[in-house]
């Protein structure tokens, strides 16, 4: 199924999605930590970001400091996965959540089409998966994981 955008998200004034600057490793699991979200070691955080076919940092640009983060993982054919999807806890979290599945989304549209795509995320993220039309726990599943 292609995934349609209903309407354009705009992230607040000074923040921007960046995709072709990788983010520090462990300034993804301050991120992943504020999330309520597992970290990893730092080398193997950074070796699975660099050899994931691509990510997407929301960043802001006074602050060095990344606000939100998702990689993809996909054999190009059947699968797409998405990991460490997470975003900065506040007022704008869902925010950057959705703009996050968005732009992911439409990238897995243009460049991948006819994937199926799994999320490994966090509870925060829920309200923005199912809005952006993701179906939480299908038939009782309630994890995937994988070790880095």
């Amino acid at each position: 199924m292609q995934y349609f955008s209903k309407k354009k998200l705009i992230l607040p004034e000074g923040y921007f999605v960046n995709s072709s600057h990788i983010p520090l490793a462990k300034d993804v699991n301050k991120l992943l930590a504020n999330c309520g979200s597992e970290t990893f070691p730092i080398k193997a955080l950074s070796k699975a970001i660099q050899i994931s076919n691509f990510f997407f940092v929301i960043q802001n640009e006074s602050e060095k400091k990344i606000y939100g983060f998702v990689r993809v993982t996909s054999d190009r054919g059947l699968n797409a996965n998405l990991w460490n999807l997470c975003a900065q806890s506040g007022e704008n979290q869902t925010l950057f959540y959705s703009i996050l599945l968005q732009a992911t989304l439409e990238k897995i549209n243009r460049e991948m089409p006819g994937c199926s795509i799994s999320v490994q995320a966090p509870v925060s993220s829920f309200k923005s998966l199912e809005d952006s039309g993701f179906i939480l726990d299908p038939n009782g599943i309630r994890v995937m994981s994988y070790k880095l």
